[in-house]
């Protein structure tokens, strides 16, 4: 059979046969990488967001047409804009998904609370999406994204890049090969301190919005509150429930990524945390995390446990992993105690085999890292593969995302029914799964 030489000859022909109607998401994105092109939207341009957008837009494939964030200051759209200047602006991303037929895949890099409410439409007409990190807001949010996925079959990667970093593939890499044997349990943690949390409780009084700053956009789908300069955008945030996961979301879908992936793990039977009561407005400055998931072909036995640390200076014991006192942990990472020895994973640095001494002669197999943000790009016109797909991230979300929920009620063993999506062992616990959303701001779940 002759090829297809280009997109309006394949349409013509699929139209012929009456099949363009049913055509798939994943066909749809090959048929755009007809012309080795892929138009870019950005939602979100600021922080995280420009650099998202400029390591997705360095592949030489992609092109950005379209721009969007809620803050048009030098910092955000601004900077964007001058970049990208034959790119189109928005400021209300609804405004953007009302031209579908001029972007062909979209990065979403906004504060956590509007992850899926962006994600989740974006995929509805097809798009490919980027996502950052955490994937949502709530569990039930994580859920309708990896089954948009599947729905609508269209590429997703999630924004935890240093999956795609050479330490963190020859960990688990390492963990595969059997280097420490069969996996006992895991500790984890992120010691440093929370320094968006810049107050207690929620202020009072307003201040003027800046001419630059979309300020209801910016909210969404969560509850109105006046602005505030400095205390919520663009960075501080990440204090605050209504928008954010606390220092277990920020970090847990990176550290415990690999643990995820060296040890094939999937959702969380139980999940109890140790934390001072909560605040109803503000994340917790510290908290202890411990999960039982299912044992795996990776672990020693029916259950292995996961727990998490954070907080500043907060650690897991040197004694009771048989550590020396002078010992220094990294700021943040995880080890892995294996019926062989334990794997030190430090974020975003290479892995070490411990005890030393006992490891000194082994050489460890370096697997080289791939590029996170081009793979999605090339994996939307068909050339590659993600692999933070939603299939993979979703449920890593969703086990993070009830630590949170267990942090909201310390003391209490939940336990998770992950086919029935049922969380029993606090009152509220089921509950908090999901959220109440905005008049007018609905999400259109799957």
């Amino acid at each position: 059979m002759r090829h297809l030489n280009n997109r309006r000859e394949f349409l013509s022909t699929m139209a012929h046969a009456g099949a363009a109607a049913s055509l798939s998401a994943v066909a749809y994105s090959r048929v755009l990488g007809a012309n080795g092109r892929l138009r870019v939207a950005s939602v979100g341009c600021g922080g995280k967001g420009w650099s998202d957008l400029t390591a997705t837009a360095a592949c030489p494939k992609v092109d950005v047409v379209a721009l969007c964030d809620i803050d048009e200051s030098k910092a955000h759209l601004g900077q964007a804009a001058v970049k990208y200047p034959q790119a189109t602006r928005f400021t209300d991303w609804r405004k953007l998904f009302e031209q579908p037929k001029t972007f062909d895949a979209v990065i979403v890099s906004t504060p956590d609370h509007m992850h899926a409410p962006i994600s989740l439409p974006a995929m509805q007409l097809g798009k490919p999406v980027q996502c950052q990190k955490p994937l949502t807001h709530t569990v039930h949010e994580a859920r309708q994204m990896r089954l948009a996925a599947q729905k609508y079959k269209v590429v997703t990667q999630m924004g935890n890049q240093i999956q795609s970093h050479t330490a963190y593939r020859t960990a688990v890499g390492l963990v595969h090969s059997g280097a420490i044997g069969k996996v006992k349990e895991v500790h984890a943690w992120q010691s440093g301190a929370m320094g968006w949390i810049l107050v207690d409780d929620r202020p009072a009084g307003s201040e003027p919005i800046p001419s630059t700053v979309h300020w209801d956009s910016w909210l969404g789908v969560a509850p109105t509150r006046p602005y505030l300069s400095k205390i919520y955008h663009s960075f501080n945030w990440r204090a605050w429930q209504d928008f954010s996961n606390g220092q277990l979301g920020d970090f847990g879908c990176h550290i415990l990524d690999p643990v995820f992936m060296a040890l094939k793990l999937t959702a969380p039977l139980t999940v109890r945390a140790e934390a001072p009561p909560i605040n109803k407005e503000i994340w917790n400055k510290s908290s202890t995390v411990a999960y039982e998931f299912p044992g795996t072909e990776m672990t020693s036995g029916p259950v292995v446990k996961v727990t998490w640390y954070d907080g500043a200076g907060h650690f897991p014991s040197r004694k009771a992993l048989g550590l020396p006192e002078s010992f220094n942990f990294p700021g943040s990472g995880s080890i892995l105690v294996g019926e062989k020895g334990m794997l030190l994973i430090p974020h975003v640095a290479m892995p070490k085999l411990l005890p030393e001494e006992k490891f000194a002669d082994v050489k460890i197999p370096v697997i080289p890292s791939r590029d996170h943000y081009i793979s999605w790009a090339l994996a939307c016109l068909g050339e590659d593969k993600t692999t933070s797909h939603f299939d993979f991230s979703g449920p890593l979300t969703e086990a993070i995302l009830l630590g949170t929920i267990a942090v909201r009620n310390p003391g209490a063993k939940l336990t998770w029914n992950t086919e029935k999506m049922e969380l029993r062992g606090a009152p509220n616990a089921q509950d908090l799964l999901t959220k109440p959303y905005r008049s007018g701001w609905e999400p259109k779940w799957i």
